[in-house]
Formats: C-alpha cells, sequence, structure tokens
C-alpha cells in the first residue's frame, strides 16, 4: 500500500500504455487543494518553507528557481520547484479522492501534469499503481525521444543517473 509522500510509477489512467512517476499527495477520501501555491490536506496547509533556490544549468544559461521543503502531515520531507507566481495550477479547486484511488503531484509543481488536472491524469486507481520508484536509471530533457541515441551527449542528464529518489 502506497503511503503519503512515497514517490510511485503509475499506468495513467488515460492510457495505461504510458507509465508516470509522481509523488502520493492524496489518500482514499483526502481532501486536496493548492491556494497561492500551497499545498492543503483535509483543509490543513503543508507545512512550507524557503529553501536555498535550484540553479537549472541544462539549458545553457544558469536559471534561478524557487525551492521549498514541504513536510506532510506523517513527517515525510521533500523539496518542490516553483517557477512562477499564480501558476496556472497554483489555485485549484478543492478535490475529493475517490476510495480506492491517489492524488498524485509532481515535484515541479508549475511544469507537472499530475492529478490537478483531472483531464490529463485525475485520480489514480490503485490496480494502476505499478511499485514505489527507488532510482533514477536513466534520464533525457524534455521532449527528446530516448531513442536518438545520437543525441544523447547533449540530451542525457547526466548527473541524475543512478541518483536515488526520495
Amino acid at each position: 500500500m502506497p503511503a503519503r509522500g512515497d514517490v510511485v510509477v503509475f499506468r495513467l489512467p488515460k492510457d495505461d500504455s504510458i507509465d508516470y512517476i509522481k509523488r502520493v499527495i492524496g489518500l482514499p477520501g483526502d481532501r486536496i487543494k493548492v491556494v497561492d501555491g500551497l499545498l492543503y490536506i483535509n483543509g490543513t496547509p503543508v507545512k512550507r518553507e524557503r529553501v536555498d533556490d535550484f540553479i537549472d544549468d541544462e539549458n545553457g544559461a544558469p536559471e534561478r528557481v524557487r525551492r521549498w521543503r514541504e513536510t506532510l502531515p506523517n513527517g515525510v520531507t521533500y523539496q518542490t520547484l516553483d517557477l512562477q507566481d499564480d501558476g496556472l495550477l497554483d489555485n485549484t479547486e478543492e478535490y475529493l479522492v475517490p476510495l480506492g484511488h491517489y492524488f498524485m503531484m509532481g515535484d515541479n509543481r508549475d511544469d507537472s501534469a499530475d492529478s490537478r488536472v483531472l483531464s490529463a491524469v485525475g485520480y489514480v486507481p490503485f490496480e494502476n499503481l505499478i511499485g514505489k520508484a527507488q532510482i533514477i536509471f536513466f534520464s533525457i530533457g524534455d521532449g527528446e525521444p530516448a531513442w536518438h541515441i545520437w543525441n544523447w551527449p547533449w540530451s542525457v542528464r547526466w548527473r541524475r543517473l543512478f541518483t536515488t529518489v526520495r
């Protein structure tokens, strides 16, 4: 059974031939909402504290991205990225997670198709869960097909390879 805060691999409910990896935020019966970029679980804001900026230098010129440490009600902590104020998913409706389903969110909050987007991901049924993510084996930049091996020297995100998932 997944626990709140686990990073899991799951089959996309809208197309079970596609695997996604996201963090479990909501359990069956939970109420999830985002207000001004702050996550609420069952009406209570998740503890969030500012930490050092993330420096994204994968595309040439370094870009500073705001980073936060969130602590879930069960004590699990992790870091999230905040690319912009008032992003598209920074203010949401309240979601009620159906029984037998889970609510997933990406840690890059302004650049993640996750359960906040009901038409794309939505609630994830238990039977779509594959397992807990343990290690990043391989990682390629956005939009680059993995089979374009001739571009790997530039598109592979070398620093991510063989890192543990937290």
